[in-house]
């Protein structure tokens, strides 16, 4: 199983140059990247634990991989790391996913970022890398690294350029709320589902006008649509309202924002222990959505946050690594999303870190991991 899979990814890493001169290579490039991603998956979290990793499973690895000289040294797993070219990578990568996912298109793409903690060394700021996820898939679409979250407005509009946003609705929290992303995601034939706060001159205001104007009844009823949803579990108690807009007489410059359709205003309130605490947002999109619909697509932008983000510092500790390299740190990022996204499409029901354990005891299981399983089309 592992073997014909294994065939799939290195036609799909074909793309990927040897960066290093080839006279003096011990070691195959298509062999150090497959150890690396079968050893993350087996819960190796750094360079050493890889090369011990692959060392106990050497026979296994030798099935389908020609390893001419033995296993690789962490110096040369680092070195190779240090010197492919990052982007290529992650394309070859992420083309292999959705090959063993069967991922043809997708409906929803969260966009957000995520600091790197550990990376941070000296005067050197840790590492911050903004990711596309495909949330009903539970797909990684790409990453784009930049130092510091100040940077991300100038990540988004490069990692946009990667996608392929065509039918999607595309969310970003009120960072990436900017006139031109929003065109970039349009022109691409998606649309947007943007936060709103107070980077954006008269947005925020006008939204609470409309709002207002909405609650006071002034503005015609086939243009205001809400809804509400209550859940309740092991003592909390969960009421979500949601509000979309369609009348955007107040939005002083609503033709800047291309193709905008509605303002958003979503209010949460949580009961817990006798304490309620309230949250209100607002938004803006590109698309006539229902209340429903918005609703499901703002939860939706939050599981890149708990399937993506969390799970990788719960599950993969990466929030705890110490690799400071940058082109090493988003090497080794893209691996952790790749073993991501191969475990949580395996069926076992048994949490992210336990499948992690249970592939580095069990190769069958790991070999069953790297295989895939098929997705509906349109996910």
């Amino acid at each position: 199983m592992a073997a014909s899979h294994i065939g799939s990814l290195k036609k799909s890493l074909a793309p990927l140059k040897d960066p290093r001169v080839r006279r003096r290579t011990q070691h195959r490039l298509f062999d150090i990247l497959i150890i690396a991603i079968c050893a993350v998956i087996a819960d190796c979290d750094d360079w050493q634990a890889i090369v011990l990793f692959a060392k106990e499973r050497e026979t296994w690895f030798k099935r389908f991989l020609s390893l001419p000289n033995g296993i690789p040294s962490h110096d040369t797993f680092e070195r190779v790391f240090t010197k492919i070219n990052a982007r290529v990578f992650q394309e070859c990568c992420l083309q292999w996913l959705k090959d063993v996912s069967g991922l043809i298109g997708v409906k929803h793409m969260a966009i957000d970022g995520k600091t790197l903690r550990g990376s941070k060394r000296g005067k050197l700021h840790a590492l911050h890398l903004v990711s596309a996820w495909a949330t009903q898939a539970e797909i990684t679409l790409g990453q784009v690294a930049v130092d510091g979250k100040s940077n991300e407005i100038t990540a988004i509009p490069k990692l946009l350029e990667l996608l392929d946003a065509k039918g999607a609705l595309v969310s970003i929290d009120a960072m990436g709320c900017q006139k031109e992303i929003a065109a970039q995601i349009v022109e691409g034939g998606g649309d947007y589902l943007l936060a709103v706060k107070g980077n954006q001159e008269h947005l925020l205001a006008d939204i609470q006008a409309t709002v207002t104007r909405a609650l006071d009844g002034q503005l015609p009823s086939d243009a205001v649509e809400e809804s509400t949803t209550r859940t309740a579990d092991h003592g909390r108690e969960e009421k979500r309202w949601c509000m979309v807009i369609q009348n955007l007489e107040e939005i002083r410059d609503r033709d800047a924002w291309k193709k905008l359709k509605s303002v958003v205003m979503c209010s949460y309130e949580c009961t817990e222990k006798g304490r309620t605490t309230t949250e209100v947002r607002y938004f803006i999109s590109s698309r006539k959505l229902s209340s429903r619909q918005c609703a499901k697509g703002m939860r939706g932008h939050w599981e890149i946050e708990n399937g993506l983000h969390w799970q990788l510092d719960v599950s993969f500790g990466e929030d705890a690594s110490r690799i400071s390299d940058r082109q090493r740190a988003e090497g080794f990022a893209m691996l952790r999303k790749v073993a991501l996204c191969l475990l949580a499409q395996n069926p076992e029901e048994i949490s992210i870190a336990k499948k992690r354990q249970k592939a580095a005891l069990n190769t069958a299981f790991l070999a069953e991991v790297i295989a895939g399983i098929e997705k509906v089309a349109n996910v």
